[in-house]
């Protein structure tokens, strides 16, 4: 019996399974809501920069979704796992997706390539809303600025990270990353984009900025350091 496509996975913070379902629709499976629950838990760990907890709760989610014997569903959840590191600025292949990359359908395949920067002007439209923009600006060479003001933190930080690996984010759209990274409390994002902010005021020879990128980076530091020692 094919898995209902109803499984939505943190879908309010990607964007990249389309919407919740609608109230006329079957209930999700059980797997399905813990599945989620266990992802959404997974990216807020990983962003705030609780490894730990982060690691504990991909497990769960894997587990949850392996037990469908889908391959596509499981290369939908590895690509909700690189989207966070994306918005973190760690930038890798995506190893997990790999693994299920040959089962996954074109959604998850143009969205794959779109994290690395290896999407084509056929894949946008596959893309998420909040992606599709940002996709564009960059097959374009443009400078790009994060998704729209109106997506999910987590859209507007993938996107931004989309455009870093690029090469195409100037300043201002790293400083609104790093405020909006900070708005949400994720430290591991907050500093990695100030440690971006702080090399590029360093390229400009900014020492006001250079310092003021470095103050709030000990604030982070002193924060990680004291959670470390509960």
């Amino acid at each position: 019996m094919t898995v209902p496509r109803i499984f939505r996975i943190a879908a309010v913070v990607t964007g990249l399974l389309g919407a919740a379902a609608c109230s006329s629709r079957p209930p999700a499976p059980d797997w399905a809501l813990k599945a989620q629950s266990a992802s959404e838990r997974a990216v807020k760990a990983y962003l705030q920069g609780d490894t730990r907890v982060a690691e504990a709760e991909w497990r769960k989610a894997f587990a949850q979704v392996s037990a469908t014997g889908q391959p596509s569903q499981m290369a939908r959840l590895a690509l909700l796992q690189c989207a966070a590191q994306v918005a973190a600025l760690e930038f890798t292949d995506c190893p997990h997706y790999q693994r299920y990359a040959a089962g996954a359908q074109p959604v998850e395949q143009a969205y794959a390539r779109y994290l690395q920067v290896q999407h084509t002007a056929q894949d946008v439209a596959l893309l998420p809303k909040a992606q599709q923009d940002m996709a564009r600006q960059v097959l374009a060479g443009q400078a790009g600025q994060s998704a729209p003001a109106a997506e999910a933190a987590l859209s507007q930080l993938t996107a931004a990270g989309v455009a870093v690996r690029a090469g195409h984010l100037e300043l201002a759209g790293v400083q609104q990353a790093v405020q909006l990274a900070s708005a949400q409390g994720w430290r591991r994002s907050v500093m990695a984009w100030l440690l971006l902010e702080q090399r590029l005021h360093q390229a400009a020879g900014n020492a006001a900025g250079v310092q003021a990128a470095e103050l709030r980076l000990q604030v982070l530091q002193n924060a990680e350091v004291a959670s470390n020692k509960k």
